[in-house]
């Protein structure tokens, strides 16, 4: 008697038992046996890393390598979660601390966000089933709040003038305090615009921000002019980043670290309290949200989290909205609010630090 040999795996079957075992709530990393031949962390780490961000990897790097210096050799499955528990106790002990610190807690959230990051891969792949995953069971530490606070219109303005009058390119540093100033963008938003991001006609630069968010965000045209200039005279390449140095190499993080690096020296206040660009976010957001409403501040930040609960759905801001109080804090008239006064009383005081880049 001749045994019959087994039919092929078609595409069918294959898409048939996938929704056979969704309906059944079984993922296939539920079906990993144990003693499954499991990759190390140096065979995992790698691939992880080309599958960020930028912005995402440049948060979780520094953990990839502390992973890959205690558990390079070793398969995913080895640690327990109290060993994984003890490196995020160390590292949130060991943190560099400032003004701005927390006492370590944010690098520990991070430890833990990038251990996720590398288990859900290995669920993903089949390699680690949900319920050995050890990343699943630690809990991140408590966010302390931020010390930080909206800068006073004085102090803003000292910072504008040690900014704009001091350094080897302050017209170019004047360019980056205004375009933080008039969007509150984050770092990530600034390094990673593109002339091919502007839109000269409607006065809009497109952001690109954390967790893959992104938004079109309302410029003045002194602002505009500012940008597209910077553009033609640093030969910025049209799908490539936009900020750039005078010999034409794009800006890292590290020129805002000199940047403030700078304005303490000159502003000791500033110093001691750890002030940086993210200082200017909370500036100009606090004035957004009480000189128009909680909703146009929610939108103007690009916050999309749903932590605001059902009610920001329904009272959600709109683009012209934005463009309104923009207009009102540059007293500039913006394409897509041409009937806002921007000479309301209420324009915040720090308003002579929004002016335009000396050319």
């Amino acid at each position: 008697m001749t045994a019959s040999s087994p039919s092929p795996v078609t595409a069918e079957t294959l898409a048939a038992a996938r929704l056979l075992l969704t309906q059944m709530g079984i993922s296939p990393a539920d079906l990993v046996a144990p003693g499954t031949a499991v990759p190390t962390f140096a065979e995992v780490i790698p691939r992880v890393r080309a599958r960020l961000s930028p912005g995402t990897l440049r948060t979780y790097d520094t953990h990839f390598t502390h992973l890959l210096t205690h558990c390079a050799e070793r398969r995913l499955d080895e640690p327990e979660k109290a060993e994984f528990e003890d490196m995020a106790r160390r590292i949130q002990t060991e943190a560099r601390t400032n003004r701005a610190s927390r006492g370590g807690t944010g690098a520990a959230e991070n430890f833990v966000s990038a251990l996720r990051c590398i288990y859900r891969f290995a669920e993903d792949s089949g390699w680690i089933r949900p319920v050995d995953n050890p990343a699943r069971r630690i809990a991140r530490p408590t966010r302390r709040p931020s010390h930080r606070y909206a800068i006073g219109s004085d102090q803003l303005a000292e910072i504008w003038t040690a900014a704009a009058t001091t350094g080897d390119d302050p017209d170019f540093d004047a360019l980056v305090l205004r375009l933080h100033i008039e969007t509150a963008c984050r770092r990530s938003g600034s390094l990673t615009l593109g002339p091919h991001d502007l839109d000269p006609d409607q006065c809009l630069i497109f952001l690109r921000e954390k967790d893959g968010s992104d938004r079109w965000q309302p410029v003045s045209p002194t602002l505009m002019r500012g940008l597209m200039e910077h553009t033609a005279e640093r030969g910025s390449p049209r799908a490539e980043q936009l900020l750039r140095y005078h010999d034409g190499r794009p800006i890292t993080s590290r020129r805002y670290d000199h940047i403030w690096h700078r304005i303490g020296e000159e502003l000791p206040w500033a110093a001691a309290q750890g002030v940086s660009i993210h200082w200017l976010r909370h500036t100009t957001l606090t004035w957004v949200e009480r000189t128009f409403s909680y909703a146009v501040a929610r939108e103007y930040a690009g916050h999309r989290g749903k932590n605001a609960g059902v009610t920001a759905t329904y009272v959600k801001a709109h683009l012209h909205e934005i463009a309104a109080a923009l207009a009102v804090l540059t007293g500039e008239t913006h394409p897509l609010a041409p009937a806002v006064r921007h000479n309301r009383p209420d324009r915040p005081h720090a308003e002579p630090t929004i002016e335009g880049p000396r050319s």
